[in-house]
């Protein structure tokens, strides 16, 4: 055991208590009936309006990924690795608004509660709607990992662990087991309650560490000088420059394409389609679609603190002895604030990693019973049966995510996130074209993600950090027999779009059958209140708390 800071400890646990009971109390929050069904349990009662959308989709997205992944980045490369995510967050808005509504109408009108159900309906094709739960749940636990391994520099920092495994990983599965217990209790309505709690916490530490920190460090100027003498600065271990500063000519390819790459992803994620389908009607979708850019401003502040914590020369060496850049912005915190401050800023790391653990672990437990229990397995099965699955199959995903904790490289634990970025992106053709046209053939997109999986998870494997020399250790690559640097997951979906297209071509001419489409042209438009559409009488008041009824 380290030398524990005990006012930042108290601080983190008495928060960390007060989120835990919040999260067993939403099981009877804005409740229509029990949570033994998919409707309940996982997706809220599909009833949250725009206030309430609008800080579960904030707490969804914004993750530590945001807090800890983005500035680490920036501390330890600069702008290519890290800063891609301001523009990208930016981007994807527009996207979402044009598709997402249209998912939310045909969801609601067939009761799909997975972008696994709806490619099921739309293709006829149960080996395809498999694709994409199996690509949705592999994808989410790199993710979730991320959030862990967020909660672990938190942990770190305060003097928690050891020079053991078990001691080192005793606070984060903790942690894990308290977040699994109130999951599995009150599902989807536990993080949408938490999540004003994180985003007021998150709010009030940024404002703080913007208006603060710049004058202890001697104002902007030095700020960005002290991070652009470290990026020109050679790394030793490569014999280049140690990152970019601002990017050069060459950057460029790699920049765009990790901003539009993660954009088209992100609403490919399940727990990001969990999150919209648990709204009320479409134009909560599209509301929180225009005002939700308001947060890239939030990533963007946040990411400056990479270049703040290199300014402030912060230790990032880890208990193994080796520098570990996720340390950079609790170190920060830790060096340059009061211990009660740094405590505030350390639960809202740590709360702000639960949310969106708790989302995408549900998400990934809906798309495994929906489309592998359901569909392989028993058919019949009722809806509270589903639900009792769902929860057990929510923390068998929250073990595998443990696995990539434990098991890959974290240097730079942005690489998790885009590692599943690399996986779901490849789930676009079908989801989203499909919601627009049924052109593409069932069997061209199941080849066309088969050859896509491969080829981005073989390239992201050969790619080896320098300093750990370990594999998955980045997510840049050539083109294949070009020398332009790319997101390996933009590569993998052009392959992913020409075999789709080509064979999509040959299958047509050859008259094989394209499956039958269990949707309607109006299924695209319906809304709340449209016949077919889920009724929420007692959810359609702005926000207001319905009835519990037992």
């Amino acid at each position: 055991m380290n030398d524990v800071d005990w006012v930042q400890l108290i601080i983190v646990i008495v928060i960390f208590a007060a989120v835990t009971v919040m999260g067993f109390m939403a099981a009877r929050w804005r409740r229509t009936g029990e949570l033994d069904s998919l409707d309940e349990w996982g997706l809220g009662g599909r009833g949250f309006g725009t206030f309430i959308t609008w800080f579960l989709l904030g707490g969804d997205l914004y993750t530590a990924y945001t807090f800890v992944a983005v500035p680490a980045a920036m501390y330890a490369t600069g702008a290519i690795s890290g800063f891609f995510a301001v523009p990208y967050t930016i981007v994807v808005y527009p996207i979402i608004f044009i598709f997402m509504s249209r998912l939310w109408s045909v969801s609601h009108r067939n009761g799909y509660v997975t972008p696994a159900d709806f490619v099921g309906g739309r293709y006829g094709s149960r080996g395809l709607s498999l694709a994409v739960a199996v690509t949705g749940i592999l994808a989410t636990m790199p993710y979730i990992a991320l959030q862990l391994v967020g909660m672990q520099a938190v942990f770190e920092t305060m003097g928690l662990g050891g020079d053991n495994t078990l001691a080192k990983d005793l606070p984060l599965l903790i942690a894990f087991a308290v977040l699994a217990a109130y999951t599995y209790s009150s599902g989807l309505r536990a993080p949408a309650m938490i999540a004003f709690v994180k985003d007021g916490l998150i709010y009030l530490v940024i404002a703080a560490a913007i208006l603060y920190l710049p004058g202890q460090l001697g104002g902007w100027d030095s700020i960005f000088d002290a991070a652009k003498t470290k990026m020109e600065t050679t790394n030793p271990a490569t014999g280049k420059p140690t990152g970019s500063f601002i990017p050069g000519e060459a950057g460029y390819s790699a920049y765009w394409t990790l901003a539009l790459g993660s954009a088209l992803a992100l609403f490919m994620y399940p727990h990001s389609v969990t999150a919209v389908l648990s709204t009320k009607n479409r134009n909560v979708v599209r509301r929180n679609a225009a005002i939700l850019p308001a947060y890239s401003l939030l990533l963007g502040l946040l990411a400056l603190l990479g270049f703040m914590a290199i300014k402030a020369n912060v230790n990032v060496k880890g208990l193994d002895g080796l520098a570990n850049p996720q340390l950079a912005i609790p170190r920060l915190f830790d060096q340059e604030f009061p211990a009660w401050f740094a405590g505030i800023a350390f639960a809202a790391i740590a709360v702000g990693a639960l949310v969106p653990a708790a989302i995408m672990s549900i998400a990934a437990a809906n798309l495994f019973t929906r489309n592998i229990y359901r569909d392989f397995l028993k058919k019949d099965a009722t809806p509270a049966q589903e639900a009792k699955v769902s929860k057990l199959a929510s923390l068998l995903v929250k073990f595998g995510a443990l696995i990539f904790v434990l098991g890959m490289d974290k240097t730079i634990s942005l690489n998790l996130q885009l590692l599943g970025g690399i996986w779901i992106l490849q789930t676009f053709p079908a989801i989203v074209v499909g919601l627009f046209t049924r052109w593409f053939h069932r069997w061209a997109l199941l080849a066309g993600w088969a050859v896509a999986m491969v080829f981005g998870t073989i390239s992201a494997y050969n790619v080896i950090n320098p300093a750990t020399k370990k594999h998955f250790g980045g997510s840049l690559a050539n083109i294949p027999f070009t020398e332009t640097q790319v997101y390996i997951g933009l590569t993998a979906f052009g392959i992913n779009l020409i075999v789709t297209i080509v064979l999509t071509l040959i299958l047509r001419a050859l008259n094989v059958p394209s499956g039958e489409d269990a949707t309607h042209s109006t299924d695209y438009l319906a809304d709340a209140g449209d016949p077919g559409v889920k009724d929420l009488p007692e959810l359609l008041d702005e926000d207001g708390a319905a009835p519990a009824r037992s």
